[in-house]
């Protein structure tokens, strides 16, 4: 009897071991506190100035010829004016907003994602193990490509880049 649940021990000791650790994108359950790699933005190379003599006064705080812009950066790389903007970006600004516009979304966002990751973080279980619930969790919310391909594919949608379904392949 004791032998029994000692070897039962053991097996779900070593059951238990052999779980895979699983990335923190997928594991609902944040347990770090490192930095997030998104908000670190690297920055453009040094530049010597022609006359150091003609250098603006140094602002403690402030920003650098080689911080990074990128909401300048990504107008311009998109064809538009970062320092005023035309009556292209006008317009399509204007067509963007026309039903409105929540200035905090992203933080209505996070919340409401909060709070339904809270309410699907999986069962006792699956928490106890550490157990990746990130697809489950949201599935009910995921988009089946090659249905939604096929249906723009018969509402006359030109899906030319759109790879087959390798399941209809085999």
């Amino acid at each position: 009897m004791i032998g029994r649940l000692a070897m039962m021990a053991v097996l779900a000791a070593t059951l238990a071991g052999c779980a895979e650790r699983n990335p923190t994108l997928f594991n609902l359950r944040k347990t770090d506190r490192t930095p997030d790699e998104f908000s670190i933005l690297p920055t453009r190379p040094l530049q010597q100035p022609e006359s150091f003599a003609a250098l603006p006064p140094p602002t403690p705080g402030g920003t650098n010829r080689t911080d990074r812009q990128p909401q300048a950066e990504a107008i311009t790389a998109l064809g538009g004016n970062p320092a005023g903007g035309s009556g292209v970006d006008g317009a399509m600004i204007a067509t963007a907003t026309r039903y409105g516009v929540q200035g905090n979304i992203r933080g209505v966002l996070a919340a409401e994602d909060l709070e339904y990751r809270r309410a699907n973080d999986g069962r006792l279980l699956e928490r106890l193990f550490n157990v990746n619930v990130y697809y489950d969790a949201y599935e009910r919310q995921s988009l089946d490509q090659y249905l939604e391909l096929e249906r723009l594919r018969r509402a006359g949608v030109r899906t030319v880049a759109a790879p087959p379904d390798p399941e209809l392949l085999q």
